[in-house]
């Protein structure tokens, strides 16, 4: 999976095409729109399922279709390929063509500029994603050392004093070194 695909994996949302859209049988999860494997007809989309063609893409986009190709060049915005090479574009990837567009005509920042904001946007994801995964490792960390913490406190002896705290005194000694 490449850095494109992992950054906006957590925000999949299914589409339900066809017959029975959204039914059990689809490939939850997959992102890529494919026949479930036992019976039923229905295909499970998702916002990174690549299914617009070149020209398709290029009319949802607002973009020329070499527009696009520039772009691929450029490693801008990357569609998935067919098998004949022919190029695959997603949701996503219209999205980020818009994006693109955008960062260039209002805000007048160059291609190169903005490959590198996409670089960083992809980061900043990769890594919230893994801040949350260290965030449960820790949370489930702290609930496995309190389960631990529990069974030592229950193996406690009953026929043990607790211990009693004593009080300071509050008392002042004067110290006199010998001469």
């Amino acid at each position: 999976m490449d850095g494109k695909r992992a950054g906006s994996a957590g925000r999949e949302q299914s589409i339900g095409v066809g017959l029975g859209g959204g039914l059990p049988g689809g490939v939850p999860g997959s992102g890529r729109g494919r026949a479930p494997s036992r019976g039923g007809g229905a295909y499970q989309l998702t916002e990174l399922t690549p299914v617009y063609v070149i020209s398709v893409a290029a009319q949802l986009s607002g973009l020329h279709p070499q527009t696009l190709r520039q772009y691929d060049r450029l490693g801008l915005v990357s569609p998935d390929r067919t098998a004949g090479r022919g190029r695959r574009y997603s949701s996503r990837d219209i999205e980020q063509l818009r994006e693109v567009q955008r960062l260039s005509q209002e805000e007048g920042i160059n291609l190169a500029g903005i490959k590198r904001i996409i670089e960083l946007e992809n980061q900043v994801t990769a890594l919230r994603a893994r801040v949350a995964e260290l965030q449960g490792e820790v949370a489930s960390a702290g609930a496995a050392a309190s389960q631990r913490e529990a069974a030592v406190h229950a193996s406690y002896r009953r026929d043990l004093v607790p211990y009693q705290q004593v009080q300071q005194s509050s008392a002042l000694v004067v110290w006199r070194p010998k001469r």
